[in-house]
């Protein structure tokens, strides 16, 4: 077995077929057809259900995806570790967080990093979505909530808390509520209820029980920018909330609630200088920015 089989293998494994794998890896469906069959039959075992719908793990394929990702990691590390036995750090280090955090606070801050050092590639991904360590989607996540699973490495950033707001036009135009019961005759601004991927963001029904959005927008910007438009009410992060003057806290002493930013690095990047700068700025960067939150 080689090092080229294991990559033809997960990316068929990750993909779950043969004509998405072949496109990611720019290689003939026959050629990757051929290299998974071989790798078949150097182990005696057959790993996929292969079918004209895709590509199934079997168990056999199962046990070897959790080595093969471990193998992949290893080299990825030695690679990293190479690169970054020199006194200038470059190659590219991948952030993924939550739309809100990365577009609000993530964004403008990061020329500061880049100014430091000129040779690092940094890439942010903000999307309301789960980030896969393992697989290489990010080098450095930002999660709400602390990960209970996986080989990580995790820091605390930072509590932050959540209201109810609206714009000054809605209210002036609908009335304020005074009371939670009156939410039931406002618009109301949340997520779309089945694309919710973490249990921390089903925060609407902890503040009102009865909740339920008649706008539903996936993302925290999204929702952000329509409150403000005077859509309705919504529950937005008071650290992009409360220095926009055309938002208006409703119901501040029944409506705040908190939850916690984590950063969470694969432990196979755990010695990788590139990696390690990029998280300490992140920590300081929050830490400098303390008030906010």
């Amino acid at each position: 077995m080689n090092w080229d089989d294991l990559k033809y293998f997960l990316a068929v494994a990750r993909e779950g077929q043969i004509l998405g794998a072949s496109r990611k890896l720019d290689v003939s469906q026959a050629t990757l057809n051929r290299r998974i069959s071989n790798l078949e039959q150097d182990l005696g075992k057959k790993l996929f259900d292969r079918s004209t719908t895709g590509c199934v793990l079997l168990a056999p394929g199962q046990v070897l995806l959790e080595h093969a990702e471990r193998v992949e990691n290893e080299m990825i590390q030695t690679t990293a570790d190479l690169r970054d036995d020199t006194q200038v750090l470059s190659g590219t280090v991948r952030i993924g967080a939550p739309d809100g955090f990365g577009v609000s606070f993530l964004a403008p801050r990061l020329h500061q990093l880049a100014d430091l050092h000129p040779q690092l590639q940094i890439q942010l991904v903000p999307m309301p979505r789960v980030f896969s360590l393992s697989q290489r989607e990010a080098d450095i996540a930002i999660t709400i909530g602390r990960p209970k699973k996986g080989r990580l490495r995790v820091r605390k950033l930072t509590d932050y808390s959540l209201s109810l707001y609206a714009s000054r036009r809605y209210l002036e135009q609908r009335g304020t509520p005074q009371q939670l019961s009156d939410l039931n005759q406002h618009r109301l601004v949340g997520y779309v209820e089945d694309l919710i991927y973490s249990s921390e963001l089903e925060y609407n029904r902890q503040i009102f029980s009865s909740w339920r959005s008649d706008i539903e927008i996936s993302g925290v910007i999204g929702q952000f920018e329509a409150v403000r438009a005077g859509a309705g009410i919504g529950v937005l992060h008071d650290f992009m909330a409360v220095r926009d003057k055309t938002l208006i806290p409703v119901l501040p002493a029944d409506s705040t609630l908190s939850r916690s930013y984590w950063m969470v690095w694969h432990e196979s990047l755990k010695n990788s200088r590139r990696v390690q700068v990029v998280v300490d700025f992140l920590t300081q960067a929050v830490k400098a920015s303390a008030e906010r939150f």
